[in-house]
């Protein structure tokens, strides 16, 4: 029997949405008939408690910092244990949002300009004409994001605050009007494009995990062309980053008065397996069930060549 050991919780700012993540692929794994041990890195020393456990995989179910961003994958090379998702250099350039945004424009992928520049500096005045987005560099979920509206006279208090506990480089960057599309790659293939809408001010971490926080609609109803484009921007955007397993990456789609422009902002290489995430769904719309994606993932397991 295969033994893996599911990794969740962690120390990042989405250490609550990784343990829901992981229990739920830890019982769907049960239910396929892995033996599975939970892991938390944040209860353990997860070197210690690797070598303990001796697994045969690992199911990385961490989200943000210390789990998506390059270094378990790190720990996880030097012992030699496949894992899922995409592997160190592609989990460090995703988890970097100006970084990611490099390797889009290398590749030819559509972005919008944007700045990274410290905290404090983005608290002190305005560095890009309003509307505009500031949001942190390196953390997901959308967590410390502020959307800057015309006619704000200045940028949110909050970014010069002693009580900031995030990182603090920020991004500022161009806001794009219109709608919220996401497109899941699993393996080479896309999936499908969600639109994602939302009664709260924008697409945030309440958003995103509260119950009711926002509306999936699947599939997105644009243009055919529109969701073609969107799929293969995602394939590509998964390629160019070097990603493995499942990704996702998320666009904005101007559609406002009678424009047709689509924005790539970012790529997640370990999306969120929530009762309310949004690859899970797609995976259905697809026709494959919780449980069997959770089982692909394990077989598609690795360690970098």
């Amino acid at each position: 029997m295969t033994k893996v050991a599911v990794l969740l919780g962690g120390r990042s700012s989405e250490r609550e949405v990784s343990l829901v993540s992981g229990a739920n692929c830890a019982n769907a794994l049960r239910e396929e008939g892995f033996d599975v041990v939970e892991i938390d890195p944040a209860a353990s020393d997860l070197s210690a408690a690797l070598v303990l456990a001796k697994p045969d995989v690992v199911f990385n179910a961490l989200h943000g910092r210390f789990g998506e961003d390059g270094c378990v994958q790190g720990l996880l090379e030097l012992l030699r244990i496949p894992y899922t998702h995409s592997g160190v250099l592609a989990s460090a350039l995703a988890m970097h949002k100006q970084r990611t945004k490099d390797i889009y424009a290398a590749a030819g992928l559509p972005i919008v300009k944007s700045i990274v520049v410290d905290r404090k500096a983005a608290a002190a005045e305005h560095l890009m004409e309003p509307p505009y987005v500031v949001k942190p560099v390196n953390e997901g979920s959308s967590v410390g994001v502020f959307i800057i509206r015309k006619g704000d006279n200045r940028p949110p208090a909050e970014l010069g605050s002693d009580k900031w506990n995030l990182t603090d480089l920020m991004m500022v960057e161009e806001y794009v009007p219109g709608r919220e599309l996401t497109v899941a790659v699993m393996g080479s293939q896309a999936l499908a494009v969600t639109e994602i809408t939302t009664s709260l001010e924008f697409y945030d971490y309440e958003a995103k995990y509260a119950a009711g926080g926002s509306k999936h609609t699947l599939p997105a109803p644009i243009p055919e062309h529109v969701a073609a484009e969107a799929k293969q921007l995602a394939e590509r955007a998964h390629v160019a980053l070097g990603c493995r397993g499942v990704s996702r990456t998320d666009f904005r789609y101007d559609d406002t008065d009678g424009k047709h422009r689509l924005v790539l902002l970012e790529t997640n290489t370990q999306p969120g397996m929530t009762p309310t995430s949004l690859v899970p769904e797609q995976a259905a719309y697809n026709g494959m069930s919780y449980r069997a994606l959770c089982r692909w993932i394990v077989e598609d397991a690795s360690c970098d060549r």
